[in-house]
């Protein structure tokens, strides 16, 4: 839904466009081989019809090439899948890796679809934080985020650099390589494995895959498609302060330059989402990840007010996921619209519930940042017993309306 502005009043907020708010599916990623499409989002959707440059060629080789991991079985799209709009292909909460695909990761592979225009992590001049790839941001730049996957125990699994350059040494297409960036390549592992990593992300920022901007609702605001009546109602509830007030992170509504919606702002929000016992990591009742506040390189470790904000993630292509948060908390789209409408005036279906038979609320953080939880704007301003902001007529409508934002429309 919403996106709370941390430590910022609503009114001191900075504002991006006039539309959409709710659906702020603030906690997708952990697994990722990079992404992104490049900037603007205002040419008509096309096949691939200017040739990628030998980089990105490059780049889309080592995309789908599973020979770079430990088991040989795992490659960037294994969790990236295109076929799902580059999402997780199935509705595993976290997706299996390692050297024998033994182990799971610990959060939801997202869609790396529409990140050309995120950028390095930082807060606004307001205090909101800001940009940044994976959950917690901690990769500056496509690049960054491209290698750690190949690098990670629990995905790809190599245990260095120089692993994975011995592994791009074997493959088909070495030579390629090797002709585009010097014969001796090889014998530089930190260089080989920096000139893969820029291949990953010619190939995410040049393949119009990354970017199509081929749904309904792209055709609609070119003109040459008309919503229905319940997506026009859908879109109208989308956008509505008082109702699913989704616009605050995921904007609806073409920038001032006229570029396409992203929809997200690439901030982060701190939602609640219930614990998710599917996730092996959860066994230990102790283990909680605290998302922004509890990055691998401690930056933010003093900002107690952070723990338990995720990214926010694009909604285009939303209806196309097999899993929703960063725990793959939801499998069910309606499960996750009834679940932000619902969260705080029906907490007993969501929570469990303690010895006294109260809901354990936002018991996925521990009580002591429990109170970091957007309970400020709306639908989440609402209290035990008090009606829902929307009822299931208006999730219907809802749906609706988020399903024009899957790519591959076709009239």
């Amino acid at each position: 839904m919403t996106c709370k502005r941390i430590l910022q009043p609503r009114s001191k907020l900075r504002t991006r466009t006039t539309a959409a708010g709710l659906l702020a599916l603030c906690g997708l990623v952990s697994t990722g081989c990079g992404g992104g499409s490049p900037a603007g989002g205002t040419p008509e959707p096309s096949a691939r019809s200017v040739p990628l440059s030998a980089q990105a060629a490059l780049g889309e080789l080592i995309f789908n090439d599973a020979s770079l991991s430990a088991s040989g079985r795992q490659s960037c799209s294994s969790c990236h899948d295109p076929a799902q709009a580059h999402a997780s292909p199935n509705t595993l909460p976290a997706q299996l890796g390692g050297a024998a695909l033994e182990f799971q990761g610990g959060r939801n592979a997202p869609s790396i679809r529409y990140l050309a225009d995120n950028r390095a992590f930082r807060f606004e001049a307001d205090g909101t934080p800001t940009g940044g790839f994976f959950w917690d941001g901690r990769a500056a730049s496509l690049q960054a985020q491209a290698g750690k996957p190949l690098l990670n125990p629990l995905e790809m699994a190599n245990a260095t650099e120089a692993e994975v350059v011995a592994r791009l040494s074997k493959a088909r297409y070495a030579a390629q390589f090797q002709q585009l960036f010097g014969a001796d390549i090889f014998n530089q592992p930190e260089a080989a494995f920096a000139r893969l990593t820029l291949a990953l992300q010619a190939y995410q920022l040049e393949d119009p895959e990354f970017r199509p901007y081929s749904s309904k609702y792209d055709a609609f605001l070119r003109g040459s498609a008309v919503l229905s009546t319940a997506e026009q109602r859908g879109l109208a509830l989308f956008n509505s302060p008082a109702k699913g007030n989704c616009a605050a992170c995921h904007p609806s509504a073409r920038s001032a330059d006229g570029s396409l919606p992203l929809f997200t702002d690439f901030s982060y929000d701190n939602l609640g989402v219930p614990r998710n016992p599917a996730l092996r990591q959860n066994a230990d009742p102790s283990s909680f990840d605290l998302g922004l506040c509890a990055r691998p390189d401690g930056s933010l470790a003093s900002r107690s007010d952070l723990c338990g904000a995720f990214k926010v993630p694009s909604l285009r292509n939303v209806a196309l996921r097999g899993a929703y948060f960063h725990n793959g908390r939801f499998s069910s789209l309606r499960e996750v619209l009834q679940f932000y409408v619902q969260r705080d005036t029906r907490p007993e279906r969501w929570y469990p519930l303690r010895a006294d038979g109260t809901p354990d609320k936002f018991n996925d953080l521990p009580p002591a940042w429990r109170s970091n939880v957007n309970t400020q704007e709306a639908p989440y301003n609402r209290r035990i017993g008090q009606a829902p902001a929307l009822d299931e007529a208006e999730i219907d409508e809802l749906l609706a309306f988020l399903l024009t934002l899957s790519d591959g429309y076709r009239p």
